[in-house]
């Protein structure tokens, strides 16, 4: 991969709504070049996001409590709450690249910070007719560890990708994460025991180039 440096911000626990306000600020900055290539990283309360695609007979039954929030990312539903660490990246493209490219090129970075975490993962290609396949999986034990959504606008990338560290996985099995049914979810405690926030935080933020 070539290089892409990216300017870090950081936060705990930030109300999904609240983001995405401020997330829509940065990335006018960066259309407009009053700031540079940015990641940043995050939590959330917990909150299912959905977006346009997903079906009705995959979203958690209202009982439950937990919001659902309508996204304007791509991809399907997906779960954050604590104990996950989110990754918004606003970034302009290259000449010649696209959106897809560049979730690409996300992927295989944070497969370098699960790496360096102990954890063994790898993207995954889409076969045809084939749910997209987007976000990063286990080699082990062929878990989905990482979803990732995101879109372009004006050359600017926005959203990012959710990796699962050290929180409750249970949310997962209220809905239909990503569009699958049989997708079975972990986290980095899950698959190689204790860890911590901070140490996905600063593995993620070397893997992407980030200070």
């Amino acid at each position: 991969m070539r290089e892409r440096p990216l300017a870090l911000i950081k936060d705990d626990l930030v109300d999904y709504e609240k983001a995405m306000e401020r997330m829509d600020a940065l990335v006018e900055e960066r259309q407009n070049d009053e700031r540079p290539d940015t990641i940043w990283l995050l939590s959330h309360p917990a909150v299912f996001t959905v977006t346009k695609r997903t079906l009705q007979s995959h979203l958690p039954d209202p009982s439950f409590g937990i919001p659902v929030v309508q996204t304007g990312r791509g991809g399907q539903l997906t779960y954050h709450g604590p104990g996950q660490l989110v990754g918004y990246l606003i970034v302009k493209l290259r000449t010649g690249e696209g959106v897809v490219d560049y979730i690409r090129e996300v992927e295989l970075r944070l497969v370098e910070a699960l790496g360096t975490l102990g954890v063994p993962a790898e993207r995954r290609d889409t076969p045809p007719g084939s749910e997209l396949l987007t976000g990063v999986w286990t080699k082990d034990t062929v878990r989905k560890i990482v979803s990732v959504g995101m879109r372009a606008s004006r050359s600017v990338t926005s959203h990012g990708f959710a990796l699962n560290v050290d929180g409750d996985l249970s949310p997962w099995e209220l809905a239909i994460p990503c569009g699958m049914p049989d997708v079975d979810m972990t986290s980095v405690a899950r698959e190689v025991g204790e860890t911590s926030m901070d140490e996905a935080r600063l593995a993620v933020a070397r893997a992407f180039e980030a200070s």
